[in-house]
């Protein structure tokens, strides 16, 4: 049973858990606007620097049934302030590292702590929705996003500037801590399960959810890693019109799940679902009908817009699951998420070598679809 709290107690844990959110999105968006830079610090073959981005999705992966386990024991505010200050620590060794040896084993520390963070501020944010006794979910999965854009922001100005990646990532892990010191301390304690597996594989609702997840972070990873070579290929833009296709689609991403939460409370979450996966198919389509950039663009608009509020949804109805802890659930439905985003964008490319880019999102689209389909298993249950 849910621990119940006065609100103002409530309205702090969901003002920290807005804070989680937005520094677990800086955080990961610092150290991607400034690979560049420690690839050429490092003297790196693109080859190479592939090699040793795999330690991140590897921590990442290990960090599954641990952090599903320790949510289960101890409760998602413990974990998520070991897991949130080890993720900023974690940020200043990715640029102080000698060698591409050194590089991969800090991202492999950095991607392990960066999924804990992930899944146990999602708990966190499962209890605050809990007691709100409303939708907003949505909310908090705008601030990552919107956290996303600001530490990008703030790596291309730093590099603007000539800040180097360890001293910026000093600064950023440094600005972390002080916040996490305030918003870690008002979070709601959850009561811990009852022993249990260490690591539950999503079977019944939980693998549909999974489902949902999977498809959409393929289709978000679609869109992040080959939206700009879709506009530089098939469109002949020039490499700064291209990169605003991801631009484009990250601020409709923020934009959606700022009234996502307002959609859910007046349409409910399985209407929403079924309108966001024809959204993101439509959003496909658009763009590959398109024979202007222009087009495109507001083609991965709406795909955004389809897609921003499926992972809000689908993790609030996997931590309301019954008879399972809501770490657990979260951790089962969240590693077939992380897998979408590392095995997706691999499959385009061999999809795109055979056949071509239109080809694969035209592929991706119809997962959209899948999703629409799937979209009763996103609602809520007591």
């Amino acid at each position: 049973m849910s621990l119940i709290h006065p609100l103002p107690h409530l309205a702090q844990a969901r003002i920290a858990t807005y804070t989680l959110f937005f520094i677990c999105g800086v955080l990961l968006a610092a150290w991607v606007s400034r690979i560049p830079a420690i690839k050429a610090h490092l003297g790196l073959e693109t080859g190479e620097l592939g090699l040793v981005l795999l330690g991140g999705p590897l921590g990442l992966v290990s960090a599954m049934p641990l952090t599903g386990a320790a949510l289960a024991r101890l409760g998602s505010r413990r974990v998520v302030t070991a897991a949130s200050l080890a993720c900023a620590l974690a940020l200043p060794l990715l640029a102080w590292a000698p060698n591409g040896w050194a590089l991969a084993l800090a991202l492999f520390l950095f991607g392990f702590f960066n999924a804990a963070m992930d899944i146990s501020m999602n708990a966190q944010a499962v209890e605050v929705e809990r007691q709100q006794g409303k939708p907003i979910m949505s909310s908090f999965h705008a601030l990552f996003s919107l956290g996303g854009l600001i530490g990008a922001a703030l790596g291309g100005g730093a590099a603007a500037v000539g800040l180097g990646p360890a001293g910026f990532f000093s600064l950023v892990a440094l600005g972390s801590i002080l916040w996490l010191a305030w918003a870690t301390r008002v979070l709601l304690p959850t009561p811990p399960s009852p022993p249990g597996p260490l690591f539950v594989w999503p079977r019944g609702v939980l693998l549909g959810l999974g489902l949902i997840v999977f498809c959409t972070g393929l289709g978000e990873g679609a869109v992040g890693d080959w939206s700009a070579v879709f506009m530089r290929q098939e469109l002949g833009s020039s490499e700064a019109v291209a990169a605003l296709a991801f631009s484009a689609f990250s601020v409709a991403m923020v934009v959606g799940r700022l009234s996502g939460d307002w959609l859910n409370e007046r349409f409910g979450a399985v209407w929403l679902g079924r309108v966001g996966g024809v959204l993101a198919a439509a959003g496909f389509g658009v763009t590959l009908l398109s024979s202007h950039p222009q087009g495109a663009m507001l083609g991965f608009v709406l795909v955004g817009l389809g897609y921003c509020t499926l992972f809000p949804l689908a993790f609030s109805a996997a931590g309301n699951t019954p008879g399972i802890s809501p770490g657990l659930a979260l951790a089962s439905v969240a590693t077939l998420g992380y897998l979408g985003f590392l095995v997706g964008p691999p499959l385009i490319g061999l999809v795109a070598h055979v056949s071509s880019l239109r080809v694969s999102f035209a592929l991706v689209a119809l997962l959209a679809l899948l999703i629409s389909w799937m979209a009763g298993l996103l609602r809520p249950r007591a």
